[in-house]
């Protein structure tokens, strides 16, 4: 059999998929295999999880595809795989690991005994970031982790990104791509390498770069699976791996995001908007622009921390009428609720809400906020003032990606959990007044994954040759301008203003949790 099909893996953060799909963009043989438990957590606030857990989701996921399309097994030509970011194994000597990986969903704070060099830390004051820079360092569980379990730090001989951890496990090899290193590790992602020790950016998260992985160029191929990756997937031994990038990266590349023209929006557990450009730039004021799972391009991205996760924090809080709605008409909750804020009118009744559930790195000490209340105002309004902020606070980071990049966005492509959702992708495209694609999958991240696997091997010449043959859109929303007028009124007249208004009184609030804590 000819060869001309590829494999793609997607380690999501509450399920793994693993497909073929050909060069038409055709998923021929899909599995997926949801989390039992997507992380633990020994106290609250914490999220953590054994690296190999994943893996081992993985590979029922292989075993059950390659058991049930042995036919497609001899036309796989490569594979690659993408992953959630921010999250590291810790590796000792014979690459196993030292102790659970600590999960992106984590909230747990260092304390920062270790101060940053005096020059760097002057340099980031003179500078205005000095809240963002101790954020981001309190934020990081190596420093966490040599705070408080130096005797497993000792231990660690590789600080190991969770796929390239994978990748040893399939290859061999602990190696991957810039772009599948996205998080709180010293990378330099304008070039590509890791920082030098004592560089003053790399300086910021305490992790000699002899502890990383070696880092490939996006598109090589990295080795082949192995006799013992066979024996655990089913995956054919001595297939070629080709790094890719992270789930985002290969998300807007499945949804067709590759150009300056198109601004995609991930509305995921973590939510996003990103614009990809050829050329490096900050989206945000010390935020990098990120490598893309493809070569000559990065991806200028602005993140609203706990983004849809707030529709589940709404849901476990607010929602057992509405979950037992769901059981009776056989729906998820999410779909109930959909269809329920219809019903509520554009802005909410004038109810604005600040989506800081999670604080972002522009504005490290913000919190959330929902202000408007009056007794018109019911739960279902609450959950629809949740779209609207995570909107709102999206369409800002749009805004600066624009400004900062010298950009311009001329429609949206959606994709995550909140994309299935008509509701929500015609609120998408009031609020931004855009234009808004919804794909023919909801696979994006695997199939951005295939994508780039066909740029690397030369069957597209590029990647809007890819996108021709493989993206394909089955619906688009526009604007309402009589909506689209109400929005643009609510967010420069009072989304834009609550945090200058709030951001003293979120101080305040802030100085006396840290007062409480000492």
């Amino acid at each position: 059999m000819e060869k001309e099909n590829v494999l793609a893996i997607d380690y999501g953060t509450q399920s793994v998929r693993v497909s073929i799909i050909d060069k038409n963009g055709n998923f021929l043989a899909f599995e997926q295999e949801k989390y039992d438990q997507p992380y633990f957590s020994p106290k609250p606030g914490y999220a953590e999880q054994e690296p190999d857990y994943y893996y081992d989701c993985m590979c029922r996921a292989a075993k059950r595809l390659t058991s049930a399309h042995q036919e497609l097994l001899d036309s796989i030509k490569s594979l690659s795989s993408t992953c959630f970011r921010d999250s590291a194994a810790y590796l000792d000597e014979n690459y196993k690991s030292i102790r659970p990986s600590i999960i992106w969903l984590d909230q747990r704070q260092a304390e920062l005994k270790k101060k940053l060099n005096p020059l760097h830390a002057l340099a980031f004051k003179l500078v205005g970031m000095e809240q963002t820079i101790i954020l981001n360092r309190k934020r990081t569980p190596a420093i966490w982790l040599q705070e408080n379990e130096p005797e497993n730090w000792i231990k660690i001989k590789y600080y190991a990104p969770l796929n390239s951890y994978f990748n040893y496990r399939m290859l061999g090899i602990l190696a991957d791509s810039a772009s599948n290193m996205t998080g709180h590790f010293p990378i330099d992602y304008k070039n590509r390498r890791w920082y030098k020790k004592g560089a003053m950016k790399g300086d910021l998260f305490q992790i000699n770069p002899k502890l990383m992985p070696p880092i490939v160029e996006v598109g090589s191929v990295i080795g082949t699976t192995t006799e013992k990756c066979f024996l655990e997937t089913g995956i054919p031994q001595g297939i070629p791996y080709i790094a890719t990038g992270n789930d985002k990266s290969c998300e807007a590349l499945g949804c067709g995001a590759i150009d300056e023209n198109c601004a995609h929006v991930s509305y995921g557990t973590s939510s996003s908007i990103a614009i990809v450009k050829n050329s490096y730039f900050e989206p945000e004021k010390f935020l990098p622009s990120y490598s893309t799972c493809f070569k000559g391009a990065y991806t200028g991205e602005v993140q609203i921390y706990r983004g849809y996760w707030m529709l589940k924090w709404f849901i476990n809080e607010f929602g057992s009428t509405d979950n037992l709605e769901a059981e009776i008409e056989n729906k998820a909750t999410e779909e109930v609720l959909n269809e329920k804020i219809l019903n509520i009118p554009a802005g909410s009744d004038g109810l604005i809400l600040q989506p800081y559930w999670g604080p972002g790195l522009s504005r490290p000490l913000a919190k959330g906020g929902i202000v408007g209340f009056y007794d018109v105002h019911t739960k279902y309004h609450i959950y629809r003032a949740i779209v609207e902020g995570i909107g709102y606070g999206l369409k800002e980071g749009l805004m600066s990606i624009e400004k900062r990049g010298k950009i311009k966005a001329k429609y949206i492509t959606v994709a995550g959990g909140g994309s299935k959702s008509d509701a929500i992708c015609q609120i998408t495209s009031d609020l931004f007044n855009l234009p808004v694609l919804k794909s023919e999958t909801y696979e994006n991240s695997s199939l951005g994954c295939a994508m780039a696997q066909f740029v690397a091997d030369g069957t597209y010449k590029d990647v809007e040759e890819a996108k021709k043959h493989m993206v394909r859109y089955k619906q688009t929303f526009t604007p309402n301008p009589k909506i689209a007028a109400e929005y643009k009124y609510l967010f420069e007249k009072a989304y834009l203003e609550m945090y200058p208004a709030l951001k003293n009184i979120y101080k305040k609030l802030t100085d006396l949790k840290n007062e409480k804590n000492k």
